[in-house]
């Protein structure tokens, strides 16, 4: 059974503004890569993000390694601290327990029942299906803290067993959240943001454009065309995406991808990275998504990312499924406003 475990409290705007800064960390990706793992386990699982938008009885979640903003929030009585990845493609909130046998729990904080007064145990199981494997524990009660809010009896798992690799990630677990915004930063490791109740004018310029969800199931809109200097290279027709800060990427179906790909002047590496010459970056094109009839860019120095062992885009490939997601790369880019209440979402050209 799929179990919608949210901050209750969070569904209404509130009349002040309740600020959480989001620090930008390695992702699982780069930590693996460093170690010399990244090609093993890339064959061993193959990249799906999308995955989590197909579920059927159990709230499904990527595998692609790339989550990488997270806060920090408290629970229970006394407060036992916890960072967690805010990701805008689920609702659950859980995180790793003392009952963890799993070595993704070892370097992790772990939430312990007894050390909480106000603790209280619920009557059912959490699944949590992943890619590589999935998360199962218990669901529990207690005091959640985060971003000013206490929200008294909130239901939240405990995990019991984690999937591999979130022994990687430097988040302790996940926090799904229904309506907020976010902020996030370029190049700098602080300055990140999620805000509830409202937006906060300081990280974006100009107006705000609204855009109504297509589905309500998830931040889902109509996209009509992913293009460069005008010309379609994907997306032909119209399509879906989905607003996701829980993917690292902008990721879509294989074929617009590799076609993306190529039009910018990327070549495929035998791990699926898109490839491109650093010193390209220049006068690589822009890229226009158009989302209901509204045009939002990105430039080559925001979809390229560059690190120690060079330079690859940030378009990844979906797998079969007619789907896009846009996210970090998006994200950096436009302020996002989810707002759950008028179901649309609102983007501004970051500050």
């Amino acid at each position: 059974m799929k179990w919608l475990v949210v901050l209750t409290a969070l569904v209404a705007f509130a009349e002040c503004l309740h600020k959480m800064p989001l620090i930008k960390g390695k992702s699982a990706r780069q930590t693996l890569k460093e170690k010399g793992l990244w090609e093993e386990y890339r064959k061993s699982h193959p990249y799906n993000p999308a995955a989590k938008f197909y579920s059927s009885g159990t709230e499904s979640m990527t595998n692609d390694a790339d989550l990488s903003y997270y806060g920090t929030i408290s629970i229970g009585t006394p407060p036992q601290s916890f960072s967690v990845i805010f990701d805008t493609g689920s609702s659950n909130l859980w995180v790793p327990s003392v009952y963890c046998n799993s070595s993704a729990c070892e370097n992790h904080n772990q939430f312990n029942p007894s050390q909480s007064s106000t603790f209280q145990w619920g009557d059912q199981s959490l699944s949590i299906q992943y890619g590589t494997g999935s998360m199962t524990g218990l669901l529990g009660s207690d005091t959640v803290e985060v971003g000013g809010i206490s929200v008294a009896k909130q239901v939240f798992g405990l995990s019991e067993t984690e999937a591999s690799f979130m022994t990687y990630m430097q988040a302790d677990g996940i926090l799904g959240l229904p309506i907020f915004s976010v902020y996030l930063s370029g190049n700098s490791e602080q300055g990140s943001e999620v805000v509830f109740g409202g937006t906060d004018s300081t990280h974006y310029t100009g107006t705000i454009t609204w855009i109504p969800l297509s589905s309500a199931t998830y931040w889902q809109i109509n996209m009509d065309s992913v293009t460069i200097n005008g010309q379609t290279v994907a997306c032909s027709g119209g399509c879906q995406a989905i607003i996701d800060t829980g993917t690292s990427q902008i990721v879509g179906p294989t074929t617009d991808i590799n076609n993306l790909n190529s039009w910018v002047g990327a070549s495929t590496d035998q791990s699926g990275d898109a490839i491109v010459n650093c010193q390209n970056i220049p006068s690589m094109p822009d890229v226009t998504f158009t989302l209901n009839g509204n045009a939002f860019t990105v430039p080559a120095s925001a979809y390229v990312s560059q690190s120690s062992s060079g330079c690859m885009t940030g378009f990844g490939q979906g797998g079969t499924m007619q789907l896009w997601i846009l996210g970090d790369v998006f994200i950096r880019e436009y302020y996002a406003v989810f707002n759950a209440q008028s179901q649309n979402i609102g983007l501004a050209k970051s500050a």
